[in-house]
């Protein structure tokens, strides 16, 4: 089975990016990563490997495997890493940062209106609009990074076993990752030809700032003193809200309580958005009472649709169980600093996870044994995108029973041509999709 040809970018690679260039580049990012993980590894794999040329495929895959082994969001994580290759801490901070705060704003409108005034009819004709954009967007990524990932039948088989464990079996996602990374190092033993998959790309790779014949930066390089800091600092910020909002409201407070359960669920969220929230909706809704079943639902609903990453579906929780059980504060208030420390203890965290451990990464970039199991691990993680992409195509295609939303499926065929044959950018396509989504919404 063969992809179809990779469409014709850049040609190469400019000069290396300043800070300012790559902060403008960051900002757009938190405004246009729609379609959770799947959708925003595909924008920063088109915009980063194939455009700008900023990372190469190798270097992209590698960070990623990584990312992916991590709790928290992953294309977050991957978004930090990438930054702090660029432009050391403050690169990573900022990347980080501007993946996240964009949604941030987004949500708490949303979360508000939803609070006072329910569902907003013309809102949610625009994020009807989305999600066929979302599809396509995942679709073409499923191209590009496989055709990358599986340049051999073993990888094919590995990405096929994988879609089929948690789509089907609904294997977890961490024990997917898990016996794909051991099958990978002992593949790589015994069959190097067959598990050790160097990704290419059009110069293979030496036309990217971020080649793959170039070394690490030298601020890459692992460092106890600077772990040490990385540590001490991360977790101050961390855990110096929650400690203060005990001291001022009490430890029994709503907002000191979702501080402290969503830190827990940040150490235990592997395997993304899905793998954590029938946990976090049993315990929030069952156990705290912070917000009803449908209420959850809706939740998920308003977070799939907007930019940034799906567990900011976390944030929406945060805003519901302050504004439900505000004690003394206003009820407004109450929601709004629910919002904020949920938002902060779920991602500050993924800023120590990638300071500590990309230094290590970086080094061990080139090790046979850990390529032939981040390949392996790169496979499996074509088949769990394919899973992302189903799910989502079934609920956006086929919303009600097994009725076909033709509108959908025309939007995103669309999308999809104009994307993978003629290099649509990301920005129109996803305007485009809202502005339909509304006008059609308006008409029927």
């Amino acid at each position: 089975m063969t992809l179809p040809e990779k469409p014709q970018l850049a040609e190469k690679a400019g000069p290396s990016p300043g800070f300012s260039e790559a902060f403008r580049f960051w900002l757009k990012l938190g405004f246009i990563s729609f379609g959770g993980p799947a959708g925003q590894i595909a924008i920063m794999q088109t915009e980063l490997v194939e455009k700008k040329r900023w990372i190469s495929q190798s270097r992209f895959l590698h960070a990623l495997n990584f990312c992916m082994l991590l709790p928290g969001p992953e294309a977050q994580q991957l978004a930090i890493y990438i930054g702090w290759l660029l432009h050391k801490t403050w690169g990573g901070i900022v990347a980080g940062a501007l993946f996240v705060i964009p949604s941030v704003f987004v949500l708490w409108a949303l979360s508000f209106l939803y609070a006072a005034y329910g569902n907003i009819p013309w809102i949610a004709a625009v994020f009807y609009g989305l999600k066929p954009a979302v599809m396509a967007i995942v679709a073409v990524a499923l191209i590009r990074i496989g055709r990358q990932a599986l340049r051999n039948p073993v990888m094919w088989s590995v990405a096929a076993a994988a879609f089929i464990g948690i789509f089907w079996y609904e294997i977890p996602f961490p024990a997917i990752v898990l016996v794909a990374a051991l099958l990978g190092f002992i593949g790589g033993r015994f069959w190097p030809d067959k598990f050790v998959v160097v990704p290419v790309s059009e110069g293979n790779g030496k036309d990217s700032v971020l080649s793959d014949d170039e070394e690490s930066p030298r601020h890459a390089r692992p460092s106890w003193a600077r772990a040490a800091r990385i540590s001490l600092v991360c977790l101050t910020l961390w855990w110096m809200p929650i400690f203060l909002v005990g001291l001022w409201l009490g430890w029994d407070h709503t907002l000191f309580r979702e501080g402290l359960f969503f830190s827990k669920a940040a150490v235990v969220t592997f395997g993304g958005a899905y793998a954590v929230l029938p946990y976090v909706a049993q315990q929030a809704v069952e156990n705290f009472g912070w917000l009803q079943t449908g209420q959850m639902m809706d939740g998920l609903g308003l977070a799939e649709t907007t930019p940034g990453p799906l567990i900011m579906v976390l944030q929406f929780v945060g805003f519901m169980g302050g504004w439900n059980q505000p004690g003394l504060l206003p009820q407004l208030l109450a929601g709004t600093l629910g919002a904020l420390i949920t938002t902060w203890v779920t991602f500050v965290p993924c800023f120590l996870w990638i300071l500590l451990g990309a230094p290590h990464i970086e080094q061990l970039r080139g090790n046979r044994k850990l390529t032939a199991a981040l390949s392996t691990v790169t496979a499996a993680i074509v088949g769990v995108i394919l899973n992302l992409a189903v799910w989502f195509g079934l609920h956006a295609l086929f919303p009600v029973g097994h009725t076909l939303d033709w509108f959908a499926l025309i939007a995103c065929l669309i999308a999809f041509i104009g994307m993978l044959r003629w290099n649509w950018n990301v920005i129109p396509v996803v305007i485009g999709s809202g502005l339909a989504g509304f006008l059609y919404q308006l008409v029927t």
